[in-house]
């Protein structure tokens, strides 16, 4: 098999499981996060000295949160959707907004989301061993992605990809946003990805103290953002199952 088609075999058997590379991230996440906290002999003291540390981690989340709600939010229909099942979905090309800057905010947005948890591990090894591990992961899908794309578009989206670049911003690109922006595009999209966050870090404090108290614990300021992100969720989700508020856009 020629390496180009191998690749793009890779990437769209990654592209269909790529909402799995959070869970895969968690075993080495959990042990580098215990492995910050063995140096200080108060760990109480320790435990309160790193809450900065973490709203700058949970700041970096939200930043990629924000990369992602622009990005849906703008994007034409069915163009930048969470298919996984179903494989590569493009009905248009996004050209506008975000995507006269880069032609993958999405997994730009979901790069600093996830480094949020991983900056909670204050090790500065493991954050560069994550975005080497990223940037390896994504860049099989986003070879697969953009094959798909030529392939339906031919030289509108070669003489797109000449302009942009894939992951690094040239801001001075920007092109005002040809749609309307749609919140309903972004509840229904970005709500897993919010409670997925804030179960991640709640786990991790939890870990946390178990392993240094011998019991099942929790952050009180944790648990309340992830009650929050579940009430949010499934507040989401019922509403998706009983009306047709979210099914189009208003």
């Amino acid at each position: 098999m020629a390496l180009r088609d191998e690749l793009k075999e890779q990437g769209d058997l990654l592209f269909r499981y790529r909402s799995y590379f959070p869970i895969l991230m968690l075993i080495p996440l959990g042990w580098f996060y215990i492995q910050s906290m063995k140096g200080p002999t108060d760990f109480q003291a320790y435990w309160e000295a790193s809450r900065p540390l973490e709203w700058l981690a949970l700041g970096v989340s939200l930043v990629g949160l924000f990369i992602r709600v622009l990005a849906v939010g703008f994007s034409a229909d069915h163009t930048s959707g969470r298919n996984t099942s179903a494989g590569q979905i493009a009905e248009s090309i996004n050209q506008t907004g975000l995507y006269a800057c880069l032609r993958h905010p999405l997994y730009l947005g979901n790069y600093f989301m996830w480094l949020g948890p991983v900056l909670f591990t204050s090790n500065p090894w493991f954050a560069l061993g994550f975005t080497a591990i990223y940037a390896l992961y994504y860049e099989r899908i986003m070879y697969a992605e953009e094959a798909f794309l030529v392939g339906k578009f031919g030289e509108q989206y070669l003489n797109y990809s000449k302009k942009v670049p894939a992951v690094l911003p040239h801001w001075a690109g920007w092109i005002q946003p040809q749609n309307t922006f749609s919140w309903v595009k972004v509840i229904r999209q970005e709500k897993a990805g919010i409670l997925n966050l804030f179960l991640v870090i709640f786990l991790l404090k939890s870990l946390a103290i178990y392993v240094y108290t011998g019991t099942w614990g929790y952050d009180l300021w944790w648990l309340v953002a992830l009650c929050m992100a579940l009430i949010y969720y499934l507040i989401i989700k019922i509403i998706q199952k009983a009306t047709l508020w979210l099914s189009v856009d208003r």
